[in-house]
């Protein structure tokens, strides 16, 4: 029979990319029934307008992560299944630079896996000693690009034998109905807040004014809640001040929610164009890519690290940061030449980055944990595929996973919002 697993990690109603990934891994993984989740929420978690998959695990237990200790009760959750997939971001665990959950860690009886969704090419100290003390307490660490493990390899002290490279999954939407329109759509998503880039796509708007028809550019999303607490609306409210003194204010339209699953995919197969102009030099792992390129969209991306992995020689066209000039001659590449967008999208990984190829490799992975421990909280995996996944520790094969880091929060780097 299949394992049961327990998920440590944001998680629906959240409002947060990390939340709609994990949930999403937990559903596919979950086929057998029998699975939970110890759910972490903050004060100032956004909550609402998300409906769990009926296949998903409910939630077993809560770790208010306010609250000091917690990490107790959240061991003994997560002890009562087979193994362990916990999920890492910065800004999601208490203590310094998120150190409580290393003694959660130290408490499990059961194969943990630790997913890493950032990892810093340039930590401080204290962030480096975390998440290298993380990767010596897990039994494996998963990143979702070979960008990612390459990092953890040159520029901190973890074991390579431990990392495995899982993709991040994309939802099986592609051959879900493209909507008509008379206008050519480009599209960016995420929660919005500084370092998304957002101004610079303006200026490549401004710069695509003698298309006929013009364009329209969709900015969808909710603004980071802690952008919001923080500095309130200035960031969207400056974009909006931008968009009139380029004179494309009418050509923008606003999405200032977050959107669920099917709204999400109807917007996304409505995009001629998604547009990832991020500044950050450090992101490894964005769901947001993933979900364009396994819709089938073509995308123009800022050289972040995961677009370069993904899209070189694949499906989209890579810019320099901060140069509306170049990501404007990109758009008008992709709109004006027949027959690219479909021959650059007829490059992606297809049927491996979505979410049952995915979830089939982290059941791989807890396959070998578990026989190289033997029972473990109960009876072993019975017949766990051998495929879809390296000898133990090693990468799963290929690693196709915006904004900058905010400060004491998660990095929003997956957030379909």
């Amino acid at each position: 029979m299949p394992a049961t697993y327990g998920f440590l990690s944001t998680y629906p109603p959240t409002q947060c990319g990390l939340a709609t990934f994990n949930a999403a891994l937990a559903t596919h993984l979950n086929t057998g029934g029998g699975s939970g989740v110890v759910r972490l929420l903050a004060s100032d978690n956004i909550s609402g307008g998300i409906e769990l998959d009926l296949g998903a695990p409910r939630v077993a237990h809560t770790w208010h992560t306010d609250n000091p200790g917690g990490w107790r009760a959240a061991a003994d959750a997560l002890n009562r299944y087979q193994v362990a997939i916990i999920q890492h971001e910065y800004g999601i665990y208490p203590g310094d630079a998120g150190g409580e959950v290393l003694p959660l860690l130290r408490a499990l009886k059961i194969p943990s896996i630790i997913v890493l969704h950032t990892v810093l090419s340039n930590p401080d100290p204290l962030q480096r000693d975390v998440l290298e003390r993380i990767a010596l307490t897990a039994d494996a660490v998963v990143t979702m690009t070979d960008t990612a493990r390459q990092r953890l390899i040159s520029r901190y002290a973890v074991e390579p034998r431990k990392i495995s490279v899982i993709p991040h999954g994309a939802g099986t939407h592609a051959n879900a109905p493209r909507e008509d329109h008379d206008r050519p759509h480009l599209l960016t998503w995420g929660l919005l807040g500084p370092g998304k880039g957002i101004e610079w796509a303006l200026r490549a708007l401004a710069l695509l004014e003698d298309l006929s028809p013009a364009a329209v550019y969709t900015v969808a999303g909710r603004t980071h809640p802690k952008v919001l607490e923080q500095f309130g609306d200035v960031y969207r409210d400056s974009l909006k001040e931008l968009a009139a003194s380029l004179g494309v204010a009418d050509a923008v339209r606003w999405e200032d929610r977050y959107l669920d699953e099917a709204s999400l995919f109807r917007m996304i197969r409505s995009a001629d164009v998604v547009v990832l102009p991020y500044d950050s030099t450090e992101q490894v792992t964005s769901g947001v890519l993933i979900e364009a390129v396994g819709a089938g969209i073509p995308v123009v991306a800022s050289e972040f690290p995961h677009a370069v992995e993904l899209l070189a020689d694949g499906p989209g066209l890579l810019v320099p940061h901060q140069d509306p000039e170049a990501m404007a001659a990109a758009v008008r590449h992709l709109l004006a030449e027949p027959g690219l967008a479909g021959r650059l999208t007829g490059l992606t990984g297809g049927p491996t980055l979505r979410w049952p190829a995915v979830a089939a490799r982290y059941q791989a992975l807890a396959g070998r944990l578990l026989a190289g421990r033997g029972p473990v909280g109960g009876a072993p995996i019975a017949g766990a595929p051998a495929g879809g996944s390296a000898v133990a520790g090693a990468p799963v094969g290929g690693a196709p996973a915006g904004g900058a880091p905010i400060a004491g929060a998660p990095v929003a780097a997956s957030v379909p919002a």
